[in-house]
This record gives structure tokens, C-alpha cells and sequence, in this order.
């Protein structure tokens, strides 16, 4: 009977460890999570319903969404974004971080207030993680402002590991507290630390984490859970809404 060796059961673990990695985004493409089809320029953002109207809701909001990236990196990832409303506004600020804006040495880090709060990202529906009403709310827009301009990537934009625009948005959390943010198993980069450190307080504030540029890393926090990062897909459980995360599936039973 041939002897495995230590050389041969480390390529074995290898093997499973990427057949883990991948089985998820493999079984969001096969069932249709995801569409190949289409075609980036008349993808639709349509406003979804999510955000409260400002002429029937003057209290200030603040909203946070996630939303699955286009094309075949949907399978993946998603895109986050930041939504808010300052007491008595009538329309909404988006902050996020918009890769292709950084092309020809410009800035990735957009606030507008031209496009729907609750928008579709070409075409793939958002879902709400964060929502804040009221005092609560206004405290943290009250802090958005310098936390953004503090965001030490703007003008730097990768898909992976990150910087990107969940990079942005875990920026955001661990610079507001009030925040309380948990953002998806499948925000690839919100890991990605400042250059040189490697030890951090999770996005919620909640726990911390240990990262080597997001490609590698451990997170254990309230609400958070465990998180093992292994090239930017995590694996791990979530305690205080019971589930399992899975790369390309996120957190199951628990997110739809």
C-alpha cells in the first residue's frame, strides 16, 4: 500500500480548501443567482422601494445596502454603498467608492445626490443591511462627512483584494462607532487594512480582526461572528443570527 506524504497530503488539503472556496460561487452561477447576459451600459438602476420617501419621512435616515456585483463577479462579491438623509432634506447623499472613477488618476470616492438611494447596481436588486432613523441617524451624517474625506485609498481602486468600494464602507464603520455596521460574508475588501497593519477592530466595532492586505485573515467579534478569510472569501459562522457563511452564498439560512 503506498505511503502518503507529507508533500502529497498537503496537496490534497490545498485541493479542498479551493474545491470549498469554490463550490459556493459555482452553485450561485449554476442556479441562476448570477446572469452572464446583458450588457453593462443599459443595465437598469431603478429605484427599489427600500429608502423611505423624504416627503412623507422628514426624519433623518441612514441606510446602508449591499448588492451583488455585475456580471460573473457576482458570484463572488457584492457592492455596498452608503445612503443618507440629514433631518428635514428632501432627497438622499450616496457615499461609495465607484472603481472606474479612478481611471486617469482621478477620484474613486463618490457623494452625489443624483442617483436613488435604494437603486439597483446594474440590475441586481440591493438589499438593506443597516438602517437608522432619527437622532441616531443624524449623529452619524453628522461624522460622514470627515470619515470620508479621511478614506485613505480615493484616488486607488483594485477588485481584489481591495482596495475597493467595500474597503470604503468598512472605513466607514470603524470610523463611526454609532454606525454599528456588520457588512456581508461576501464584501471582498472589506478586510483590506491600511497599508502596514495588520491588526484592527472589525467594521461593527463590535470585535477584531487580523488581516494581511485581505488576502488572508481571522475575525472574531459579537457581531461579526467567526470569520476566516482565505483569499478574500470567507468561511465561518454567525452566532448572533445563526448561520453558516459560505463564499458566493453569504450567510445561510439567514440571508435571502
Amino acid at each position: 500500500m503506498p505511503i502518503m506524504t507529507d508533500g502529497f497530503r498537503a496537496t490534497w488539503w490545498l485541493l479542498g480548501i479551493f474545491v470549498l472556496l469554490l463550490t459556493g460561487p459555482m452553485l450561485t452561477l449554476a442556479f441562476g443567482s448570477v446572469s452572464f447576459k446583458g450588457d453593462w451600459r443599459t443595465a437598469t438602476h431603478r429605484a427599489t422601494g427600500l429608502a423611505p420617501d423624504p416627503a412623507e419621512h422628514p426624519a433623518a435616515v441612514v441606510q446602508v445596502y449591499a448588492s451583488r456585483t455585475f456580471g460573473w463577479r457576482g458570484a463572488f462579491a457584492v457592492h455596498t454603498w452608503l445612503a443618507a438623509k440629514p433631518e428635514g432634506a428632501n432627497r438622499y447623499t450616496r457615499y461609495e467608492v465607484i472603481g472606474w472613477y479612478a481611471r486617469g488618476g482621478g477620484s474613486a470616492l463618490s457623494v452625489s445626490d443624483r442617483g436613488a438611494p435604494d437603486a439597483e447596481w446594474y440590475g441586481a436588486p440591493p438589499r438593506l443591511i443597516r438602517d437608522v432613523r432619527g437622532a441616531d441617524a443624524q449623529t452619524i451624517i453628522d461624522k460622514l462627512p470627515a470619515a470620508a474625506e479621511s478614506y485613505p485609498y480615493a484616488s486607488n481602486y483594485s477588485v481584489w483584494p481591495g482596495p475597493n468600494s467595500n474597503t470604503f464602507i468598512a472605513h466607514l464603520g470603524r470610523q463611526i462607532p454609532e454606525l454599528e455596521l456588520t457588512l456581508p460574508s461576501m464584501a471582498i475588501g472589506k478586510d483590506y487594512l491600511p497599508a502596514g497593519q495588520l491588526f484592527a477592530r472589525t467594521p461593527s466595532g463590535t470585535g477584531y480582526q487580523l488581516s494581511l492586505f485581505g488576502i488572508v485573515g481571522l475575525a472574531a467579534a459579537r457581531d461579526e461572528g467567526i470569520e476566516l478569510n482565505l483569499f478574500g472569501l470567507v468561511i465561518g459562522l454567525d452566532l448572533r443570527h445563526p448561520g453558516i457563511k459560505l463564499p458566493g452564498i453569504g450567510t445561510w439560512p439567514t440571508e435571502s
